[in-house]
């Protein structure tokens, strides 16, 4: 046992090369294992949301489910920085230049550690703001889910260090393909995760803040697990601590890729929160309109995840492949990542769908909260479909290294058209939770009509390629 666990923290040929060999080979072999590490990722908010509504508190409750768009944030802008330290990472690994690999995995932990000590403040000095932003005047008492709210975001951000550090280690890691060792950490994380809330809520009756307490304890317990893979690393992304500083052209492409993406990723959960509002705002009782909202919000990250993993593979398949100027297999695989997308939703909608009642009372077994979430459930599900163009075609274009498209479509469709749909429909039309709900697929449909436009007739591989290919020139 001892052996397995240290052969976690050194080289055995844990990266893939997607740059040869069977093409949807690379795809699963990458994409199971961060699959199942996304799913128990998941768990972190999941669990907490599942163990505050088995005490009866339907404020906790709703509280809780709520707070994930304010989280996405700051946490959404940061992973835009990591998608772009990833790509940047995986053309040069593609390229088999290990040198600047060595430069941009430094100069990705240094940009880490600063922006940690920035999002700490940040996001627990804007708390308050956010949550009276998001709830304030919606209610004729908002002080049933604020109090919850505020203690569980506070104690999150306050511990938010270890989530992203986490994050970009693994995000390192998968950059060269190597995405079983993150999954791993993820379920030890989860486990932890899941026995301390149990703990500190049903035993020390420790309430939200019990459940906040242990997602920070879990979050950076994953982070000490990925740094010392790093650390001890006998692979190209090996981590030397003196070494940690930043190569400012480096962080130059780091930005340029990150920005775009982290604007995008912020924008779209700070429109979220908006989102959050209007289904605050509903007609009817707020605590079960937010409660079913939840439970959906809970049921769809699971439906969510198949997508998310298939479009980071494909990142880092188009990164790699693109990084030795293969212009061929990075087109064939995006058509494949985008089949797989569009056969695994068509697999699990119908079940998610038939067994809506069931899978909902698992989070909340409150009749309304139930019956909103079995609404929202099957009315929104089948829009999937339309996700399976915005994540795999967005992703491929990141993966060239062009992060500015996909960003001025999703803002423009998930932030713009989706804010006018709402305030026209709750303003004008319905100010009922499905109409409301509906917002979501409705910016979903835009954003796929609009991606499949821009990939079919204005993006061109070949002039990625070119660029790839005169980078490797450039530092040979």
């Amino acid at each position: 046992m001892m052996t397995k666990i240290k052969r976690l923290f050194k080289r055995e040929r844990h990266d893939v090369d997607m740059t040869e060999g069977n093409i949807a080979g690379n795809l699963v072999r990458f994409a199971l294992p961060l699959l199942v590490g996304n799913l128990f990722q998941q768990l972190y908010n999941m669990v907490d949301t599942w163990v505050i509504g088995q005490t009866g508190q339907d404020g906790a409750y709703a509280a809780v489910g709520s707070v994930g768009p304010i989280i996405n944030i700051l946490i959404g802008f940061f992973s835009g920085l990591a998608t772009g330290a990833g790509v940047v990472i995986s053309q040069y690994y593609g390229s088999k230049n290990e040198k600047r690999v060595h430069d941009a995995v430094h100069t990705s932990i240094a940009m880490t550690l600063v922006m940690a000590v920035l999002f700490t403040v940040l996001g627990v000095v804007m708390t308050p703001w956010i949550l009276g932003l998001m709830l304030d005047g919606t209610s004729e008492d908002p002080a049933a889910v604020y109090p919850f709210a505020k203690t569980y975001l506070t104690i999150y951000f306050a511990g938010v260090t270890g989530l992203m550090i986490y994050n970009m280690c693994a995000g390192i890691l998968r950059a060269v393909g190597d995405s079983r060792r993150p999954f791993y950490f993820l379920v030890v994380s989860a486990v932890t995760n899941t026995v301390l809330d149990l703990v500190f809520v049903f035993w020390f009756d420790m309430g939200v803040a019990g459940v906040a307490y242990a997602t920070v304890i879990a979050q950076l317990l994953s982070a000490v697990l990925s740094a010392l893979t790093l650390l001890r690393s006998r692979s190209v992304v090996r981590v030397v601590i003196r070494e940690i500083r930043f190569r400012w052209d480096i962080l130059g492409q780091i930005i340029r890729i990150g920005i775009p993406a982290a604007i995008q990723m912020a924008l779209t959960a700070f429109s979220n929160v908006f989102v959050q509002s209007y289904i605050a705002g509903v007609n009817g009782d707020q605590t079960y309109s937010l409660g079913g909202w939840t439970t959906y919000s809970k049921i769809d990250q699971l439906l969510f995840l198949p997508l998310q993993t298939l479009a980071l593979a494909i990142t880092t398949f188009v990164g790699q492949n693109l990084g030795c100027g293969n212009l061929d297999r990075a087109k064939r695989g995006t058509r494949l990542a985008f089949l797989m997308a569009l056969g695994t939703v068509l697999v699990l909608m119908i079940p998610l769908m038939v067994f809506a009642p069931q899978l909902s009372a698992i989070f909340n077994d409150s009749a309304p909260v139930v019956a909103n979430a079995v609404r929202l459930l099957r009315c929104i599900t089948p829009f999937y479909l339309f996700c399976c163009v915005n994540q795999i075609f967005s992703g491929a274009i990141r993966g060239a290294g062009n992060s500015g498209a996909p960003m001025i479509i999703m803002l423009v469709t998930f932030v713009g058209c989706r804010q006018i749909y709402l305030f026209i429909m709750a303003n004008y039309i319905s100010n009922e939770l499905l109409p409301v709900g509906l917002g979501y697929p409705f910016g979903w449909f835009m954003c796929a009509l609009v991606t499949l436009v821009y990939y079919k007739f204005f993006f061109r591989f070949d002039k990625y390629r070119l660029t790839a290919e005169q980078k490797e020139e450039e530092n040979a």
